[in-house]
């Protein structure tokens, strides 16, 4: 049986569209950004294509990482989804790392 606590999103993605960074008001810097992924994933054994954005945050030291990122690079990423808000149920990828692939 899965741990019920699990909670973790790992995903190859450009950067699509980056916020300006901000912070909160006890100073901690937060960088927003929505995420495309791309890719061919087998499905019942048939072959899909597979396209989303995800909308992401990375907060403290690892939102100056993600603010230098420039619109179209390649990422490596892993996280945690939390809601976006109390009223907003909508899914957000809270990221704990940042690798910038090559090619960039």
């Amino acid at each position: 049986m899965p741990d019920p606590g699990l909670n973790e999103l790992r995903l190859d993605a450009r950067v699509a569209e980056l916020l300006p960074l901000r912070r909160t008001p006890a100073g901690v810097p937060i960088a927003s950004c929505v995420l495309a992924h791309e890719s061919k994933q087998v499905e019942a054994g048939l072959t899909r294509d597979v396209s989303v954005e995800v909308q992401a945050v990375a907060v403290g030291d690892l939102a100056s990482v993600l603010a230098a990122a420039k619109p179209g690079a390649a990422v490596r990423l892993s996280g945690f989804l939390a809601a976006r808000s109390l009223r907003s149920r909508s899914p957000v990828l809270h990221l704990n790392t940042i690798e910038f692939l090559e090619g960039n």
